[in-house]
């Protein structure tokens, strides 16, 4: 057991924010670096086959880590809130209930993933010279979905807590054993699409194993047995708090391997191209991400100390901070989206394509720092349907049938189709700002709760 020692609650906001969103932000860049390795070691040492199924298959694998992380969304709150109350017992058996209740979530998953994984790489219209490697990595990385699982729920509690620094350490740790497992099963064995998945699979396992040593010799009180027990109000705050980003989280990488189904019907060049171009994404997007959830526990711990205006003033820094970095990745991403792009391929037609869909998608980061600062308020404040809601319609009614549109043309044009991600930004930083100012103007009515 340790002091606890962030600052989330005292001192100025930015240097505090800082500290806290920088390890989150590092933390999630090695967690992506995960598919970017596997993705440029196979596009160097396997075939267009090898890259085209880890592009596809890995945004299978996203949906699970989407519907964990959204779910344990509901940890990081109510841990934030419980920590910023200083109730210890609370924080313990929220913990130990989280368990319980991640177990049960990632044994249903598995099971999913197994037996879907043909089923899935039918409907993504998955390129025949590539069907058969896109159902294995699906298999290899569906049969270790617990520790993915885990991964994620353990990185939900440190963030709760106020500790970034933890996950960024078992995160490196994952990232190096990653690298050395690309570089035996790939270029060494020869393994391919299939090499790709079980490294990725052992990096997460040896990440939780670290993880799991670490947590109790880092946790700012004490964890006893008896915290360890299914409580079921707990449980049920937990699900009602996470399940509509999980919901959205789903629905969003869903939406992804929709758009790819529609791409994958333009041949294995185009597919290739936008799967290098969507890690490229992946990247570049991490940074609102990071301060979506930066915002949320900072929102959370204040809250529960009782500083409303604390919380409400964490927002704008936050928003101020992720807009300007973004601005950069998102300059350079739609400007040199070809260079980015080299560093996985030489093949002069997928360069060309990824970097056509990745200048159309790179102004997505710009609006999602804002629109996902608002919802880390949101978020930390428990309207967590409304960020739901919000999400849903920017997929359902923005991206995919625009993304359909596109596709659809006489002659479709990548950039076009990329164009979707871009107004499903603007949709949903328009509701976000909207319902801000309505929560806002609401005289006589409290404008966390």
């Amino acid at each position: 057991m340790t002091e606890n020692k962030n600052d989330i609650l005292q001192g100025a906001i930015f240097p505090s924010m800082t500290r806290f969103a920088i390890p989150i932000l590092f933390s999630l860049i090695l967690q992506a670096l995960y598919g970017a390795v596997d993705l440029w070691m196979v596009s160097q040492f396997g075939t267009n086959a090898d890259v085209s199924a880890v592009s596809t298959g890995s945004q299978t694998i996203m949906i699970v880590s989407g519907i964990v992380t959204g779910l344990s969304m509901g940890i990081t709150v109510l841990l934030g809130l419980s920590m910023g109350e200083r109730d210890d017992t609370r924080s313990a058996n929220l913990i130990g209930t989280s368990i319980w209740v991640f177990a049960g979530v990632g044994l249903i998953l598995t099971g999913i993933l197994l037996f879907a994984a043909p089923t899935l790489a039918v409907m993504l219209n998955t390129p025949k010279v590539a069907f058969e490697k896109t159902v294995q990595y699906m298999l290899i990385c569906g049969a270790g979905t617990v520790f993915v699982v885990a991964f994620n729920v353990l990185s939900s509690i440190f963030c709760g807590l106020g500790d970034s620094n933890a996950p960024l350490i078992f995160v490196g740790v994952a990232c190096v054993v990653n690298i050395l497992g690309d570089f035996v099963l790939i270029q060494l064995f020869k393994l391919g699409a299939m090499g790709a998945a079980i490294a990725t699979i052992a990096a997460q396992a040896m990440s939780v194993m670290f993880s799991l040593f670490l947590i109790r010799r880092r946790l700012p009180f004490a964890f006893h047995k008896e915290n360890l027990r299914f409580d079921r109000q707990l449980a049920l705050s937990v699900i009602k708090l996470g399940a509509p980003i999980a919901l959205l989280r789903m629905c969003n990488e869903v939406s992804y391997l929709i758009i790819m189904g529609f791409v994958n019907r333009l041949g294995v060049v185009a597919s290739s191209g936008v799967g290098i171009a969507e890690k490229l994404v992946m990247f570049i997007v991490l940074i609102p991400t990071a301060y979506m959830s930066a915002i949320s526990a900072f929102v959370a711990q204040n809250i529960g100390a009782g500083q409303l205006e604390r919380a409400k003033k964490s927002l704008w820094v936050g928003m101020a901070t992720a807009m300007v970095i973004g601005g950069v990745t998102a300059y350079l991403s739609f400007f040199h989206g070809d260079v980015l792009s080299r560093l996985f391929i030489e093949d002069p037609e997928v360069i060309y394509a990824s970097s056509e869909f990745l200048k159309a998608t790179s102004m997505e980061c710009f609006l999602l720092s804002i629109a996902y600062s608002f919802n880390g308020y949101f978020n930390g404040i428990q309207k967590t349907a409304f960020v739901m809601l919000q999400g849903l319609g920017a997929i359902f009614l923005v991206r995919i049938p625009y993304a359909y549109f596109a596709s659809t043309r006489p002659d479709p044009a990548l950039f076009n189709i990329g164009l979707s991600a871009t107004f499903a930004a603007v949709f949903m930083l328009i509701a976000a700002a909207g319902y801000y100012i309505v929560r806002s103007k609401k005289k006589g009515q409290n404008h966390f709760f």
